[in-house]
């Protein structure tokens, strides 16, 4: 299958998953928190079925190849190709009636990421990606994705979704960080990494995320120039902390200054 059959089968999976998601938003839907402990993580039913319908037609369609997703779990995650699946990233935001959140739907082959999307079906945004090209479509048009220039950290606009998510260590070494950008903005989810992609903000500092966080993010933001590592350097597809920058320049610096 070549990358632009993956492309039209993924349009087919941001179809299903909106239409499952689209019911639930800005209504009176009940929420679970998922959270052992004494955090908030929450989940809904447009989660379930959105996840459920792209399972079912990744099945249908690809029997043998793997699934991970958020709310149910792996299936097949050896396989040569695996699916990566979070049918509402920025639930939080969702729940409060924003509109700062997507489905990430992402595809690897032997771990590695070859093409990802983040739909968001409520303003009818697409943002995808194959590590190579990245491109926009919705009602401002379809374009092509590039990420902009920014040398220096000074330039820098800065997003996460919240320190609040950060142990006490990391949020001291993204405070230092934070002081030097020219501006730091806080929400987002999977909606800033995009408009990184589209070169409207330069650096996003993360922790804490899972694989299907970031992995259907990667090929967006290298397909339009970018860089996404982990905090020291490595490779973000299992996620964990995660820093994703428009300029290597800037990256380089932030690393640094993670670093020391």
């Amino acid at each position: 299958m070549t990358a632009i059959d993956f492309a039209a089968f993924v349009d087919e999976l941001a179809a299903v998953s909106g239409e499952a998601i689209l019911p639930f938003f800005r209504t009176a839907l009940s929420v679970e928190n998922k959270s052992r402990g004494h955090g908030f993580d929450p989940v809904t039913a447009a989660d379930r079925a959105a996840e459920s319908a792209m399972r079912t037609l990744i099945r249908r369609s690809f029997p043998e190849h793997g699934i991970v997703g958020e709310e149910f779990g792996d299936e097949r995650p050896d396989a040569e190709y695996v699916w990566m699946l979070d049918p509402i990233d920025g639930t939080k935001s969702f729940i409060c009636g924003m509109p700062a959140w997507g489905t990430l739907i992402g595809l690897t082959r032997f771990g590695a990421p070859v093409f990802g999307m983040m739909h968001q079906p409520f303003t009818r945004e697409r943002f995808s990606g194959d590590g190579g090209a990245a491109q926009y479509r919705g009602p401002a048009g379809d374009r092509a994705l590039q990420v902009r220039p920014c040398a220096a950290l000074a330039d820098a606009v800065l997003f996460t979704t919240s320190p609040m998510l950060m142990s006490a260590k990391d949020r001291r070494a993204f405070a230092k960080i934070e002081d030097t950008v020219r501006l730091s903005r806080y929400g987002g989810d999977c909606y800033a990494y995009c408009m990184l992609a589209a070169g409207h903000i330069d650096l996003v500092i993360e922790t804490g995320l899972q694989a299907h966080d970031v992995v259907p993010l990667i090929p967006i933001i290298a397909g339009a120039g970018g860089i996404v590592t982990t905090w020291d350097g490595g490779s973000p597809e299992a996620g964990g902390s995660v820093v994703a920058a428009g300029d290597k320049r800037a990256h380089a610096a932030v690393l640094a200054m993670l670093a020391g």
